[in-house]
C-alpha cells in the first residue's frame, strides 16, 4: 500500500514539475476595444500574440480581452498600457485629440489608400518625427486602415448630399473635414456606431469596410460610398503599445522577441490585416445587396477641392504647438508615395 501511495505521489510530482516546466515565464494581458470577431482582434492580434508565444518558445502567454472586458472606456486604452493597468493595448490615437499632433498628418484627407503600404509609411513617419510622442508607453507599432469611405442611411451621390447629414467622426481631424465638407460631426468611438446608427443618433458613419461586419453596419446602413483613385477620403491612426515597466522587466532574450515582432514588421502585419479585412467586409455588403457607390473623378475632384480646406486649419492649430504642419504633412505625403509601389 505504502509502495502505491509512493508511486502515486511520485507520479504527481513528476506531472507537476513537468507542468510547471511548461507554464509561461511571463503572462502579458492585452486589452482592446473592438468585439472579438472584428479583424483587429480576430486577425492581427491573434496572429501577433501567437508569433510572440512561439517566438519565445512558450515563456511568454498574451491574454486577449476583446470589448474593453478589463473595464473603462476606449479612449482611456492608452493611459491604461502608460499607468500599467494592462500590459498591451490596441487604440485609436484620435480617441485622444490633440495628445498625438505630428501623428495627425497622416489623418488629413486624401493622404492614404491601401493600409499595408500605408502603415509601412506611418511607421517610418513616427519613428522619424513623432516617438516623442509616445514617450509614456513603449511603442510596439502604429498603422492605417485603408480607403476612407461612407456608410449612410440614405445615398451620398454628390458633395450635396452631405450637408446637414450627422455623420460620425472618428478623430478631430475627421470631424474638422466632415464640416468643411458640410456634414454635422458627432464624436463616437467605433463600438458606439451600431446604436448610435439605429437609434438615428447619426445618418451616416465614416470606417472603412473591414469593421462594418463586426458590427453589422450593412445592415444599418445599406449605402456606402467611396472615391475614385488610389486614395480614400481619410484614415485613421492605431497604435500597439505596451507598458514601458512591463517590457523593461522581460529578460534580455525575451525583449529580443518583442523587438523583432515591433515597428516595420508589425506595423505591415497589422496593415495588410486592414487590406483582407477591407475585401471581406466589401464582399458581404454586396452579398446583401447593399447600393455600393464609387464618385466619379469629377465628383471626387470637387470633394478634395473643398475637404483641402482641412489641411489650413490644422497647419494653423499645430503651428501654436510650434510644429510645422506644412512640412509635416509634405513628409507623410512623400513616404506614402514611398511605399506606394512597393
Amino acid at each position: 500500500m505504502k509502495h502505491v501511495l509512493r508511486t502515486i505521489l511520485g507520479a504527481l510530482a513528476l506531472a507537476g514539475a513537468v507542468q510547471a516546466s511548461h507554464a509561461a515565464d511571463v503572462t502579458l494581458r492585452f486589452h482592446q476595444m473592438l468585439p472579438p470577431q472584428a479583424t483587429i482582434p480576430a486577425v492581427a492580434i491573434k496572429a501577433w500574440a501567437e508569433k510572440v508565444e512561439k517566438e519565445s518558445g512558450g515563456r511568454v502567454k498574451i491574454q486577449r480581452f476583446d470589448s474593453m472586458q478589463l473595464g473603462g472606456k476606449p479612449p482611456e486604452l492608452y493611459d491604461q498600457a502608460k499607468d500599467g493597468v494592462v500590459d498591451l493595448i490596441w487604440t485609436v490615437l484620435g480617441y485622444t485629440p490633440g495628445r498625438f499632433p505630428k501623428t495627425e498628418a497622416f489623418e488629413l484627407p486624401f493622404t492614404t489608400g491601401l493600409a499595408e503600404p500605408g502603415s509601412k509609411a506611418f511607421q517610418e513617419y513616427v519613428e522619424k518625427h513623432a516617438m516623442d510622442e509616445f514617450k509614456d508607453v513603449h511603442l510596439i507599432a502604429v498603422h492605417v486602415h485603408g480607403p476612407g469611405l461612407f456608410h449612410s442611411v440614405t445615398p451620398i451621390t454628390r458633395l450635396e448630399d452631405l450637408k446637414g447629414m450627422k455623420v460620425r467622426g472618428g478623430s478631430r481631424v475627421i470631424n474638422i473635414m466632415l464640416e468643411q465638407l458640410g456634414a454635422i460631426p458627432v464624436g463616437l468611438p467605433v463600438p458606439a456606431v451600431s446604436e448610435a446608427l439605429s437609434k438615428g443618433v447619426i445618418q451616416a458613419t465614416t470606417i472603412p469596410w473591414e469593421v462594418v461586419p463586426s458590427l453589422k453596419v450593412e445592415q444599418l446602413a445599406r449605402n456606402s460610398t467611396g472615391f475614385s483613385g488610389s486614395k480614400g477620403l481619410y484614415t485613421q491612426t492605431f497604435a500597439v503599445a505596451m507598458n514601458k515597466s512591463a517590457y523593461e522587466k522581460l529578460p534580455a532574450d525575451l525583449k529580443k522577441v518583442i523587438d523583432n515582432n515591433s515597428g516595420m514588421v508589425a506595423a505591415a502585419m497589422f496593415g495588410k490585416a486592414m487590406d483582407e479585412g477591407d475585401k471581406r467586409g466589401l464582399a458581404i455588403a454586396q452579398k446583401a445587396g447593399n447600393n455600393i457607390i464609387t464618385l466619379s473623378p469629377e465628383e471626387t475632384a470637387r470633394w478634395q477641392r473643398v475637404a483641402n480646406g482641412t489641411r489650413a486649419i490644422w497647419y494653423k492649430e499645430v503651428a501654436s504647438k510650434g510644429l510645422d504642419g506644412q512640412k509635416l504633412a509634405a513628409e507623410a505625403d512623400a513616404l506614402v508615395a514611398k511605399y506606394a509601389g512597393k
